[in-house]
């Protein structure tokens, strides 16, 4: 089974999807260290995203994912580690 990587354009594309984004927002930017509330994201709109990852990746996460990983960058290597776990445990 190949590894699965979930990324930025993942993660801006799940983003849209869900919450759409505020204007003056732009994802395509530098974001990667930027809060999610800075982004206009409330825990709302990050727990829609996180039931999209969910379904999308075939994994579980909890909310605290969303609570301890307040940047895209850290979200995405959280996600990531998740679905190394499931990997090596397959």
């Amino acid at each position: 089974m190949p590894e699965q990587k979930f990324t930025l354009e993942d993660l801006k594309r799940i983003l849209r999807e869900g919450a759409g984004t505020d204007e003056g927002v732009d994802l395509d930017g530098d974001i990667l260290d930027t809060d999610f509330e800075e982004l206009g994201y409330e825990s709302l709109a990050l727990l829609e995203t996180g039931g999209r990852i969910e379904r999308e990746y075939g994994i579980s996460l909890d909310d605290d994912v969303f609570t301890e990983n307040r940047t895209p960058r850290s979200l995405i290597d959280a996600v990531n580690e998740h679905l190394a776990a499931i990997l090596t445990h397959s």
